[in-house]
């Protein structure tokens, strides 16, 4: 745990118990603080008071001599509309803060501590977890001790405090950027924007401001990088002119940059083209959308290893992440393969884009847009099986373009495409969950919606076997 001492002795108040929320709780009292809290679930209030806070509703809390609000980043800050309790403390004069800010002001170099640590901070509209966990991964088999969390995996403040090889890795929502005004990281990744959160935004101009917003607050003698190979993107490295931002495209050669060509990753910071790689070495990430996560990660690292080829081996041994394009398993012919981090159709796309004769499951709770931007792909999809809210708005923009089914279920939708790709004429046929929606209308979130797969194919598989 990191311990925040920035509130030692002074009431602060934590509203939002899950996950950042329990955190704080934990990190404020270990630092000295007194902390009233609140959530409207009744189990995550109990939580909450085994940590130490004092429950109390929040329309009983009284502001005077509160320090501050440490807000849940799934509470609306400014969009659709404050929630009240925000409202309530800006008329109080209470600063407004996250679990971010509570670790930034500890890591500064100012704070204190014993060991100040770099910090790279990666934010965008796809790719952020997987480059995040890879820049994790690569710093890991660089020897250096990588924390890895904030919207992905731990909370902040759960991270181990910092020994003399600690790098934070720190995945940042616009929601959590938006609560964290002090955190200055000395690296910042933009990996892309497109819309996405935009009922919590009000605009996509005001949803790019707010990424901007961190890119821009990287400390002084820092480095950004930042995907130029979309319009707010490459908008965003322009206004960053005069500082140590490095563009990154998958595409374009960059005469100054990072980029991939063909499948190869090249270096050009320094002038010189340098190739680093060819990707198809790093098989856990297929697609031009990997290539610019692979190519992001190498940017973040470089500044710390400095041997190309460390960070070569170490980018073609990743893994991968779970529900990001992830093989679930095979049944003959067919692979099944795990998208469900896929909540909208920019997402989707990356992984239609990879396999030529696709079983698709799409549908959930339906973003902005729908899958109307996909018609590229259509061509690539032998079936479509459609689920959850979206199934009819989904079968609209598919009639007459690409065969469909209305599954309803998620577990429907595998044993249908299952058995259509077994008899398919396809020579390697993929059943891939790629909802390009949310998850909220059938399942708790897209973890566990990737599960439900996951075990429907598990099933599957056994059924096979048995029989």
């Amino acid at each position: 745990m990191i311990v925040a001492h920035s509130f030692a002795g002074r009431r602060v108040a934590v509203f939002g118990l899950a996950r950042t929320g329990l955190s704080s709780v934990l990190s404020l009292k270990a630092g000295g603080a007194e902390v009233l809290a609140w959530d409207d679930n009744a189990t995550a209030r109990e939580l909450g008071s085994q940590a130490g806070a004092d429950i109390t509703p929040w329309r009983e809390w009284g502001w005077t001599g509160i320090a501050a609000l440490v807000l849940s980043p799934g509470v609306p800050l400014t969009h659709p509309k404050p929630h009240e309790v925000v409202l309530h403390a800006q008329r109080a004069g209470v600063p407004v803060i996250g679990d971010v800010e509570l670790f930034a002001r500890e890591i500064r170099p100012d704070a204190g501590s014993k060991c100040r640590a770099p910090v790279i901070a990666i934010t965008g509209t796809n790719g952020k977890s997987t480059t995040t966990a890879l820049i994790g991964h690569v710093l890991a088999g660089c020897g250096f001790d990588a924390q890895v969390g904030g919207n992905i995996g731990k909370a902040v403040l759960d991270l181990n405090p910092p020994t003399p090889r600690t790098i934070y890795v720190i995945e940042m929502s616009t929601f959590q950027i938006d609560l964290s005004p002090g955190l200055a990281p000395d690296v910042g990744i933009l990996t892309n924007l497109s819309p996405d959160h935009i009922d919590r935004h009000g605009s996509m101009e005001n949803y790019a401001a707010i990424k901007a917003r961190l890119m821009k607050a990287v400390a002084q003698d820092g480095l950004t990088a930042i995907g130029v190979d979309d319009e707010y993107s490459s908008a965003i490295f322009t206004s960053l002119a005069g500082t140590n931002a490095s563009p990154v495209s998958v595409g374009k050669v960059l005469g100054r940059g990072i980029f991939v060509v063909d499948g190869v990753l090249y270096d050009a910071q320094n002038g010189a083209v340098v190739k680093v790689m060819a990707l198809d070495e790093a098989p856990n990430l297929p697609g031009a959308h990997n290539w610019q996560n692979a190519a992001l990660a190498y940017a973040a690292v470089k500044p710390f290893v400095k041997e190309p080829r460390a960070i070569a081996a170490a980018i073609a041994s990743f893994p991968g992440l779970a529900h990001r394009m992830e093989s679930v398993g095979a049944i003959g012919k067919t692979r099944f393969v795990n998208d469900s981090k896929a909540t909208n159709a920019d997402a989707a796309a990356k992984a239609l884009s990879v396999y030529p004769d696709i079983f698709w499951i799409a549908g959930g709770k339906a973003k902005e847009g729908g899958i109307e931007p996909l018609a590229p792909f259509f061509n690539r999809i032998r079936r479509a099986y459609l689920i959850g809210d979206a199934a009819p708005q989904f079968a609209r923009t598919l009639d007459g373009k690409a065969p469909y089914v209305m599954a309803g279920t998620l577990e429907k939708a595998v044993e249908l495409a299952a058995a259509d790709a077994e008899t398919s004429a396809a020579p390697a046929p993929v059943v891939l969950l790629s909802p390009a929606c949310a998850s909220y209308d059938q399942f708790k979130d897209f973890e566990h919606r990737g599960d439900v797969f996951r075990d429907a194919v598990a099933k599957l598989r056994a059924l096979k076997v048995a029989s």
